[in-house]
């Protein structure tokens, strides 16, 4: 399903429904807590539409899928998610490569953020700020409460999830021209009225439980406000160009001065916890003396609660989000022109040279980074990348065999290796491959890189039936799940199954069929697909 796929059919009225990004239409006769118990639809069932929008959005193409980036992000909301008011809620954090200002959060705890806020933010804290504000919009119903008015007006809502997803994104500036997308920015104008109408109760309310959520994770409280001030930076550099004059965020969480000046105050009145564990204080901790006072003050308040990777990832994801390797170079020439690249971006053009073909030009980057950093994985692993890349595979095995002793289940880690062995398309390799993988099998159910990976280890080792099941897999998390079929139904049709193989095969098959009808009872399909699949229902 292509954007213009979730266009077309959507336009205006979709726009106007329902906005199932963050902070959707609320009405002002529902009390503030406890109006949904989920009744109409299940926490089951949202995780299911969950996994849906962000497959359909996969299929899209706006999603980034790297295993570092993903890392790093994941573990930023999973220490926020520990330090909220639901820490039972199960959460999947994911990037998009628009460079545009944006995040939402969409039904399951599904939670997205585009590069542009990252390549945006000047510290890690006003990242941390934002997913806690989206994560509040999770944890107070206020996701659910706008999908379930939907449902009992018997809209579509996994289309007009994607749909208004779509039409934030497009209305940032970084969109075609054409009727579809006029019209979704038009309806998009009047959602946004009726949003101000409705939401500015949720809104303020993200707020406080967001900058509490960021407090108790050891972030600096004020960050949120840094972040809302740097959004109205960028409005007012913008001024005079009518496409970009407002950052897509601000299209679905209007921003005033009062709202800023709010944040700050509630900001002054907390003070960031020592850990990121919800609710550690010195007092809590039978282990420590009574009494004991620990000066937070002495910490810098920029790097106040930092997993110290904030710079590492913004350039891997500057790198990652450009159009191209060529226009990621010229990105970091120009930077140069100002000022020395420091190491985070030293790092970034290595990337960017590396994605680019200029392995040695990377490599030389990357040696003097390396050597000042050996225990840095972001540095370590594209080393080892590099080295490969130049012809110096005894010396990359080395480097991802030594880090994999210490740390064999580190999953950006397993990946890059996994990956570096499946190109040169061996059976060696290809066993080696699956046998470093083994570790991240029984977690990996849902991991896309983890299952193209899988599958092409498997394929290049001489296991065409594991590799075709992964493949399905990827299929499915990918947005295809009728491809799947297709996959699995071929595969069935070999007569070297064993019954363990054919019982796996079978089980998935009754698996996905339902979401393939669900996706067609939205109007979703894969036309490739399609008519090669059958079903008596």
């Amino acid at each position: 399903m292509k954007p213009a796929l979730l266009i077309a059919p959507l336009a205006l009225s979709l726009a106007l429904c329902l906005g199932v990004t963050t902070a959707l239409a609320q009405e002002r006769n529902l009390p503030d807590i406890g109006s949904s118990a989920g009744t109409l639809l299940s926490p089951a069932k949202q995780a299911e539409y969950g996994a849906m929008v962000l497959a359909q959005l996969r299929h899209a193409d706006y999603v980034l899928d790297d295993p570092l980036l993903n890392g790093w992000l994941n573990d930023v909301g999973q220490r926020l998610t520990n330090a909220s008011d639901r820490p039972q809620q199960s959460f999947t954090f994911f990037l998009l490569r628009e460079r545009q200002i944006n995040a939402f959060a969409t039904l399951g705890g599904y939670i997205g953020m585009n590069a542009g806020l990252i390549l945006a933010a000047d510290r890690e804290g006003e990242v941390a700020g934002v997913l806690a504000h989206e994560i509040a919009h999770v944890t107070q119903q206020h996701v659910l409460r706008g999908a379930e008015k939907a449902q009992r007006e018997s809209l579509p809502i996994l289309l007009a999830t994607l749909g208004a997803i779509v039409a934030a994104q497009q209305a940032g500036g970084n969109s075609s021209n054409d009727a579809s997308t006029a019209a979704l920015m038009t309806g998009l104008g009047l959602l946004q009225q009726r949003q101000i109408d409705y939401t500015r109760d949720n809104e303020a309310e993200a707020d406080r439980v967001g900058i509490r959520t960021l407090a108790h994770a050891g972030y600096d409280p004020e960050a949120m406000a840094d972040f809302f001030q740097t959004l109205q930076g960028v409005t007012r550099m913008n001024v005079g160009d009518e496409r970009a004059a407002t950052p897509g965020y601000l299209k679905t969480h209007p921003l005033t001065l009062s709202r800023i000046s709010e944040a700050r105050e509630r900001a002054a009145k907390l003070e960031p916890t020592l850990s990121s564990t919800a609710g550690f204080t010195p007092a809590s901790n039978p282990m420590l003396p009574p009494g004991l006072q620990i000066n937070t003050q002495t910490r810098s308040r920029q790097g106040q609660g930092s997993s110290g990777d904030f710079a590492w990832a913004r350039e891997r994801l500057r790198v990652y989000s450009a159009p191209t390797p060529a226009q990621a170079i010229r990105e970091y020439q120009q930077l140069r022109t100002k000022q020395p690249l420091d190491e985070a971006r030293r790092y970034g053009l290595a990337l960017a040279q590396q994605l680019a073909g200029q392995s040695q030009d990377a490599l030389r980057e990357l040696t003097p980074l390396a050597k000042a950093h050996p225990t840095n994985l972001w540095v370590q692993i594209a080393m080892g990348e590099a080295e490969a890349r130049t012809g110096h595979t005894a010396d990359a095995d080395q480097r991802f065999e030594q880090l994999l002793t210490r740390m064999p289940t580190h999953r950006a880690l397993v990946l890059s290796y996994a990956r570096l062995l499946g190109e040169r398309n061996t059976p060696a390799a290809g066993a080696r491959a699956v046998m470093v993988l083994r570790p991240l099998l029984g977690t990996s159910a849902s991991d896309l890189p983890f299952q193209q990976a899988y599958a092409r280890a498997n394929e290049i080792a001489g296991d065409p039936v594991r590799a075709g099941e992964a493949w399905a897999e990827a299929a499915v998390l990918s947005g295809r799940p009728e491809q799947a079929l297709v996959q699995l139904g071929n595969l069935k049709k070999r007569d070297d199954l064993d019954y363990y193989a054919r019982s796996r095969i079978d089980a998935r098959i009754a698996a996905i069929t339902p979401t393939v009808l669900e996706l067609r009872r939205q109007g979703i399909k894969d036309e490739e697909a399609t008519g090669r699949l059958s079903f008596t229902h």
